[in-house]
């Protein structure tokens, strides 16, 4: 079974995450960055149906230099090879290019039989680009797994487990069929050294739109649907104001709150 994991390198959230002045685009470069923490639940599931049968785990990832970084980790923890779409022409790209970008970068990578995809990614977190990418390669999308079985013979099948917060639903999809993956789908496992070494070996291709036959005006931040207009430093942090209680105390903790219209 031939799986392509799609993976994101984002800010780590710890850093002091900010936009580019110039643009008003994501700072990606002037702050440390990893695999999106919400990708490896999906390298992990689809290392585990590959290790319960056969077959191989590509991870891709569209991105500047830097998200390299992202198929390392992934390439550490046991995927068999990776790809890094890596064009100066895709920056400020929105879901819908980078969706665009993915889909090509699939169809090139040749037969397919599964996609799995994180929920979101931790930066954007908008969720929207499984569901995009599955219209532009015409698959089934089953998405939200909570857990996942995949019977991988003639007319395979992928089965989910959604967990809503009324019900849970079990969905079916034949392959080949993208499934996006939560976080309550299993443990990602850690990188042992012996993976670490191995991962030094394994190929990485990098291909640019032109290998995929993109066209540049149909990604990057001239053709984005949404961006962002201003923003602001967040301000520094005033020392809090201490309410001695002389009895009125509840009544001054209502009119604090109050005049801020937390009440």
């Amino acid at each position: 079974m031939n799986i392509v994991v799609c993976v994101k390198y984002v800010p780590d959230a710890q850093a002091e995450r900010t936009f580019n002045a110039s643009d008003n685009t994501t700072d990606r470069e002037n702050v440390d960055g990893l695999l999106s923490e919400l990708d490896e639940y999906a390298v992990e599931e689809a290392l585990k149906i590959v290790e319960a049968g056969e077959g191989e785990v590509t991870v891709l990832t569209v991105g500047p230099d830097q998200a390299a970084d992202a198929i390392k980790k992934a390439l550490q923890m046991g995927a068999d090879k990776g790809v890094h779409v890596n064009d100066a022409a895709i920056h400020g790209s929105d879901a819908v290019a980078t969706s665009l970008v993915l889909a090509e970068a699939i169809k090139k990578l040749g037969d397919v039989d599964l996609v799995i995809t994180g929920m979101a990614s931790t930066d954007g977190t908008m969720g929207v680009v499984p569901t995009m990418l599955a219209e532009r390669l015409g698959l089934p999308a089953v998405t939200f797994a909570s857990e996942l079985t995949v019977d991988g013979g003639a007319g395979g099948t992928a089965t989910i487990r959604r967990d809503g917060d009324a019900s849970t639903q079990t969905i079916t999809a034949t392959l080949p069929a993208l499934v996006s993956v939560t976080d309550q789908i299993n443990e990602p496992r850690y990188p042992s050294f012996k993976g670490i070494m191995a991962a030094k070996k394994k190929p990485v291709e990098t291909w640019a739109l032109s290998d995929l036959g993109v066209d540049a005006s149909q990604v990057g931040l001239d053709a984005a649907w949404t961006k962002v207009s201003s923003f602001d430093a967040r301000p520094p942090r005033t020392q809090g104001e201490i309410v001695n209680d002389e009895g009125d105390g509840g009544s001054k903790l209502a009119a604090f709150l109050s005049e801020r219209k937390f009440v």
